[in-house]
């Protein structure tokens, strides 16, 4: 590494904001406004040292409709991670760092609320919402993932229980849950008009916490649910932990787009997914055997290809 190179490193961690900056990017991914929030420094200098970061290269960001987010990428050469040591380490006793930690734990809890306030406002009327995402298709491609009769499954995000009603239909036993009241209260009123609410729970509860015990299901369904999570690899994580040995979970979804109209009419926190990234992800929650099926949209259609992914807990320690 040249003297220019190496002082660029210096340069670009000696700095009390930019570390700080760095370590919440780090946790989690952010967007300009929400580390204005965090920080409580004027949204001019988060974006200067966000500059600083991202021409240093020890940034990656993401476009999401009218928003950006930012999270750690530092580059490969060992002095930058050697730095960066050094530097979470000094973090350990900083009053300001342990305050960026609460302020962060308040962002996390606005864009839940922001969410499921969302869904609450739209209650019922998601059935019409929904038909952008022609989901019929996709729902009947991801009933095949899971066969035969009689297992127990559980469908994240159920909405108004458009699957959840399909796949006990099915003969599946189906644990549906939502955190918006209004819409399983929709959900549970069209279960009892089509006769199967026997075989259908209802629950409240978040994607990333599952009221569900462990290993306890066969599998699991994700249908259009993760673009709405700030951190789909936390309810990766909780769909592998309420698996049972070689129990699939199946998720349904949009592949990475630029229809910014989109996001702003499904109010989702992504647009879309890379294949590989979800791939990733699912590796690094414990998944094994994982597919993804790539779908294009119908011609003339303004949505995005589809893709529906299927990965399966392992049946002992050495599966794989």
């Amino acid at each position: 590494m040249t003297t220019e190179a190496l002082l660029k490193v210096f340069k670009t961690m000696t700095d009390p904001t930019r570390v700080r900056l760095l370590a919440l990017l780090e946790r989690e991914e952010l967007a300009v406004q929400e580390l204005t929030e965090i920080l409580g420094i004027p949204q001019s200098t988060v974006s200067r040292h966000l500059g600083i970061l991202r021409e240093a290269g020890a940034l990656h960001d993401r476009r999401a409709g009218t928003h950006v987010y930012y999270s750690l990428a530092l580059p490969d050469e060992p002095v930058w991670h050697a730095a960066w040591d050094l530097a979470r380490k000094a973090l350990l006793d900083d009053p300001d760092a342990r305050a960026d930690a609460a302020a962060l734990t308040a962002v996390f809890r606005a864009r839940a609320t922001r969410t499921r306030d969302w869904f609450e406002a739209v209650g019922p009327e998601w059935d019409a919402l929904r038909r952008v995402l022609t989901d019929e298709v996709h729902r009947a491609r991801a009933i095949t993932k899971l066969v035969p009769a009689g297992l127990k499954v559980a469908d994240i995000g159920t909405g108004t229980g458009v699957l959840a009603i399909e796949l006990a239909r099915a003969g599946l036993s189906v644990v549906a849950v939502d955190h918006a009241e209004k819409m399983l209260q929709a959900a549970r009123d069209s279960a009892r008009i089509a006769g199967v609410d026997q075989r259908i729970t209802f629950r409240v509860g978040e994607a990333t916490a599952l009221p569900v015990r462990a290993n306890q299901l066969d599998g699991v369904f994700a249908h259009m649910v993760l673009q709405y999570l700030p951190r789909p690899q936390d309810a990766l994580a909780e769909m592998l932990r309420v698996l049972r040995a070689g129990g699939r979970a199946v998720l349904v979804d949009f592949v990475a787009h630029e229809k910014a109209w989109l996001q702003q009419k499904l109010n989702t926190q992504w647009a879309g997914f890379e294949p590989a990234t979800l791939r990733d992800w699912l590796t690094k929650a414990g998944f094994v055997d994982v597919s993804i099926d790539t779908h294009a949209a119908e011609p003339g259609s303004e949505l995005p290809a589809t893709f529906i992914a299927a990965a399966r807990k392992p049946k002992k320690k050495t599966d794989g």
